[in-house]
């Protein structure tokens, strides 16, 4: 059995959940991975097994818990040594700053335009402050691209915890058809076309939870 576990929401509607599957996957880490479907009737005290944060996603590694996205990739960097940050220590702290930008910011994105693989909703969703955060971000993806992104389509080249931490905003961009500049779009298609993303997306279109606070009419 493998050592490494990872406590994930739905896979539908948990950009939280995303971050660190993805990198796992993109990284070819094997883990058992445990799904806690949320705001159910037993949701928290499921979650609270794993979770002192009574959230996900978790990762149980032998006797080490660690709870936060963020944490979890980091704790993983250091555990399996491979590229998880630019090799390059100007491009690292370029990727390490715009990894945290994304973690604590953006909310009025978040909240506007939650996260739903198995739905468009075209035009909706740009309340107050949305558009100032997708420009925000398509700047972020065009100066990585052109500073750092030269050996590849990701924004460093090669995949980074970096791309892991945006990828769900790509999702929601899809979900929303964000309109972007070609940068933008190309960065958009190549998120979409790791195969892992898309194995994401399947199992998310096969849930059957409906959450309606994510849901948008």
């Amino acid at each position: 059995m493998t050592q490494l576990t990872l406590v994930i929401g739905n896979k539908n509607y948990s950009s939280w959940s995303l971050r660190p599957w993805l990198a796992m996957k993109q990284f070819s880490l094997e883990f058992d991975e445990i799904r806690i479907p949320l705001y159910g009737s037993d949701s928290s005290a499921k979650t609270r097994q794993y979770s002192p944060s009574g959230k996900v996603p978790v990762l149980l590694h032998d006797t080490v818990t660690v709870w936060d996205s963020l944490a979890i990739c980091e704790y993983l960097a250091e555990t399996f040594p491979m590229q998880w940050w630019p090799e390059d220590k100007t491009a690292r702290a370029f990727a390490r700053s715009i990894t945290a930008e994304m973690h604590s910011g953006f909310q009025n994105l978040r909240q506007n335009m939650p996260m739903n693989c198995r739905t468009k909703y075209p035009g909706k969703g740009l309340a107050s402050g949305v558009q100032q955060d997708i420009d925000r971000i398509t700047s972020i993806w065009k100066e990585s691209r052109q500073k750092f992104g030269s050996t590849g389509n990701l924004l460093f080249g090669n995949f980074t915890i970096a791309d892991a931490f945006f990828a769900p905003v790509v999702l929601r961009f899809v979900a929303y058809n964000v309109q972007l500049d070609t940068v933008a779009k190309n960065y958009v298609a190549a998120i979409l076309a790791l195969s892992t993303i898309q194995e994401w997306i399947n199992a998310a279109k096969n849930e059957t939870e409906i959450l309606p606070q994510f849901e948008l009419s």
